[in-house]
């Protein structure tokens, strides 16, 4: 009887193997509540830089700015932010991605909320680069945290998802941002978006912590994100990742390509206002059908390597085939300056933003293809300060541009052909991606 019993427990036990598997296995997908968190940090922190966009010709109008005068304080942002992307990547290994990301939190919701207390040039100047110091952190933290929390073959998907919060904050920051203004002033526009953070900071410091250390990361989950064998814990020194094609690379791609996004951010407003007549509560409709085409192509630039990878093809050929997709996408930008109807200029716009995020979400994702997680956040601030400072060169030669011909055909020439550019030179400089031994 006791044999009986003996060999009943243990059909039971071993019936029971299955069911907990199981039920492990629907407990693991926390990672994608990480990947939600970094989604709405995404979301505030372009919520934050865009409103300055939206509120230009306001702006201009009421406080006498010239073009040259909205330059330099988007310059002074792009200052800031170059300046802020050369420590923050090393801060954030040092640190860790929990407690740098919230101290960046901080100080970026607090510049937000100082943009109201602005009058002048100098003013808004000041409060822009203090914004453009903390927001550095965003992208190095966010892709160091998908490192850390996903195997190589998610990480472009959960960069795309990241990354569309940019999409969601231009889609509902031409919405939210008219209705503050009418009824409350142009101020409190910058105040209320500005205490979001601080929302979002305390939820990040409840719900993060790295894998191995959650509560919530089932063992069948952190087998699962820390099955790519890539590279020890120890952070690395800067002097070891310069020498490496792989980082100038990425640093040019980025040099060559954010400007066109910033081009977007701070001067599709206007190009709406002046080359079609709208004012701010006009323009929210053609913001937010732009935008949210660029969301889609977030997601969708993500899926595409990740499903030519999961049909057996290669990283190489998987990241570079979605960015040369992308890159052809952005081209017919050539001709919305000169449309003379307001959809086919929204259109042809939408599609270049679609392919811009959808090649952001590759070349971020290069990256961690290409380095070993602790090394990530220390490249994509390298790239990062690269994609500022060129974001710095197009604030000034927008600027100048307008105030020489008014005109913005030569600008979205040099949109629709940068991207080809950058992959020709990053695919002549890496014929074939792998693994950098950093060592």
């Amino acid at each position: 009887m006791a044999a009986m019993t003996e060999t009943k427990f243990r059909d039971d036990a071993a019936a029971q193997e299955p069911l907990i598997d199981r039920q492990d296995n629907l407990r693991s997908n926390y990672r994608w509540t990480i990947c939600g968190l970094l989604f709405f940090a995404t979301t505030i922190n372009y919520v934050d830089r865009q409103i300055i966009g939206i509120l230009k010709p306001l702006l201009q109008t009421e406080l006498g700015w010239s073009e040259i005068d909205y330059s330099n304080i988007v310059f002074a942002f792009q200052v800031a932010y170059a300046l802020g992307l050369v420590s923050v990547g090393a801060v954030i290994d040092k640190l860790g991605t929990r407690l740098a990301f919230a101290l960046a939190v901080v100080v970026w919701s607090v510049a937000a909320i100082g943009h109201a207390f602005a009058r002048s040039v100098v003013g808004f100047s000041i409060a822009r680069f203090v914004l453009g110091f903390g927001e550095a952190a965003n992208f190095p933290a966010s892709i160091k945290t998908v490192a850390e929390w996903f195997p190589k073959k998610e990480r472009a998907l959960a960069t795309g998802i990241f990354n569309s919060g940019t999409n969601i904050a231009a889609l509902s920051t031409p919405i939210l941002v008219p209705l503050i203004v009418s009824s409350m002033g142009w101020e409190w526009a910058f105040i209320i978006t500005g205490a979001l953070g601080f929302v979002w900071l305390v939820a990040w410091w409840l719900m993060y912590q790295k894998p191995e250390a959650h509560a919530r990361c089932s063992p069948s989950e952190l087998a699962y994100i820390q099955s790519d064998a890539d590279g020890a814990s120890q952070s690395v020194k800067w002097a070891l990742l310069f020498p490496h094609k792989e980082t100038w690379a990425f640093s040019l791609a980025k040099f060559l390509t954010d400007p066109i996004w910033w081009v977007y951010l701070f001067w599709l407003p206007d190009f709406l206002s002046k080359q079609h007549g709208l004012d701010l509560k006009a323009m929210g409709l053609p913001l937010v059908a732009v935008y949210l085409a660029a969301s889609i192509g977030s997601i969708g630039g993500g899926w595409i390597s990740s499903m030519l990878m999961a049909n057996g093809q290669t990283v190489n050929f998987s990241r570079k085939t979605a960015m040369l997709v992308c890159a052809l996408c952005v081209v017919p930008m050539f001709f919305a300056a000169q449309a003379s109807s307001l959809w086919v200029a929204v259109g042809l716009i939408s599609l270049a933003a679609a392919a811009h995020q959808g090649w952001s979400a590759n070349l971020f994702t290069t990256v961690s293809d290409m380095f070993p997680k602790q090394a990530v956040g220390s490249v994509v601030g390298i790239g990062g300060m690269a994609g500022a400072v060129g974001g710095m060169f197009i604030a000034k030669l927008v600027g100048y541009i307008l105030d020489a011909t008014g005109s913005y055909v030569p600008i979205f020439i040099i949109a629709g052909s940068a991207y080809l550019v950058a992959l020709l030179l990053f695919h002549l400089i890496i014929p074939k991606m792998q693994l950098v031994d950093v060592e």
